[in-house]
């Protein structure tokens, strides 16, 4: 069969351009105006009907063709990270603090190209909904597209997405079912003790202790409590307290990221987590206030959708370029609320590996990191194929 990749080879060259002014524009998550404007204009010209404002500065982006009442959510992400780009490359970032990298200015582009040639010479019938989405780094900018009504006004018989991915092969495309990305839970611990003299300990309360008992303790949840078969994480990533060497501080504050790819296990964890603080706390004279301040639930990608989503990708570019049951990650993705709700997939694009590879083979979220434009007609090319072949005529 014939796929779309050769035409969108021949827009290689024009969307390059759209990645790297996208680049060289980062905004951060809710602030993408200028983004969502190139995006809205883009889609507007090339005859999408165009829905601006669903989490703030969401845009999507809607194709009907035919009598067929079968519809596809497509989704890409649009907001950068606070990094300071180190690259030196000719478009690199011109905004002080602010980069795209994680590749979200190449998901935008590739799903633009792909729009583009679906406009022009798309073979479906059905309905075709692109979501270019605000705020993937960690604000949750998919719940709040769906809370404002996403999935309300743009039913999606199945939804997907792809994320570029550093040290695998260029172009190679990587699937999932079952559990794929972590959940993520953010954790906020204020332990309030009774201030004093460093010299006269027994006049005070001392919230340091405490949190050092904590941190410690918290380490058996994982060893003693979860299955050594299951994948958990606690991280206390900042222990925050006092300011002099005299001085005993009246509170402490620990930070906890908070990881599983089981939905009982993160249940476990959290459980676990609240009655340790609590105990130790008590245990030690503090009290402690624990505040969940912000979570991601396991992303499961379902298996029908992604033996689909398989499919396509080996007739797009062949079996040996596709790694049909990878790893899981232990990183999270807000894509994971639209999993809830919708059945889908969400797949990988390898980035390049090794030196050869230069800025694209650098890990995401990296001051040194770019996406490799490569993959522009690849990606593009397979958004092409799997609507034509989702929607078919």
């Amino acid at each position: 069969m014939n796929t779309p990749l050769a035409d969108l080879q021949a827009l290689a060259d024009e969307f390059t351009a759209v990645r790297h002014d996208i680049h060289r524009h980062p905004e951060l998550g809710y602030q993408e105006f200028r983004t969502s404007d190139l995006v809205a204009s883009c889609l507007e010209q090339w005859g999408y009907q165009v829905t601006r404002g669903l989490g703030g500065t969401g845009v999507v982006g809607q194709l009907r063709r035919g009598s067929s009442d079968k519809t596809l959510g497509l989704r890409a992400d649009m907001d950068a990270l606070p990094i300071q780009e180190a690259t030196g490359l000719a478009h690199a970032s011109s905004h002080a603090g602010v980069m795209h990298a994680c590749g979200h200015d190449g998901h935008t582009a590739m799903l633009l190209a792909a729009a583009k040639h679906l406009a022009a010479k798309g073979r479906f019938k059905g309905t075709l909904n692109l979501i270019f989405q605000p705020a993937e780094e960690g604000l949750g900018g998919a719940k709040r597209m769906m809370d404002d009504g996403l999935f309300t006004q743009f039913p999606c018989d199945a939804v997907f997405a792809m994320h570029n991915m550093p040290g695998h092969p260029q172009g190679q495309l990587l699937l999932r079912d079952g559990p794929t990305m972590a959940s993520s839970d953010s954790i906020l611990i204020t332990l309030q003790g009774v201030g004093g003299h460093g010299a006269v300990p027994q006049r005070a309360v001392d919230p340091v202790v405490a949190g050092a008992t904590i941190v410690l303790g918290l380490q058996s949840i994982v060893a003693r409590n979860i299955d050594p078969l299951q994948m958990a994480v606690i991280t206390v990533g900042a222990f925050i307290a006092g300011s002099a060497h005299n001085v005993i501080p009246e509170c402490a504050t620990l930070k906890l990221s908070v990881r599983a790819l089981d939905r009982e296990v993160r249940e476990t964890l959290l459980r676990r987590i609240h009655e340790l603080v609590t105990a130790q706390a008590q245990s030690l004279g503090v009290t402690a206030r624990i505040e969940c301040v912000s979570s991601y639930p396991v992303l499961v990608n379902t298996v029908a959708e992604t033996d689909f989503a398989r499919r396509v990708a080996v007739e797009l570019v062949g079996a040996s370029h596709v790694v049909p049951q990878t790893q899981p990650l232990t990183g999270s993705e807000d894509f994971a609320f639209f999993l809830e709700q919708v059945p889908g997939s969400y797949l990988l694009i390898g980035n390049g590996d090794g030196a050869s590879a230069g800025h694209g083979a650098c890990m995401v979220h990296n001051s040194g990191y770019d996406f490799n434009d490569a993959n522009l007609p690849i990606g593009a090319a397979y958004w092409a194929l799997l609507t034509e072949r989702f929607l078919a005529d």
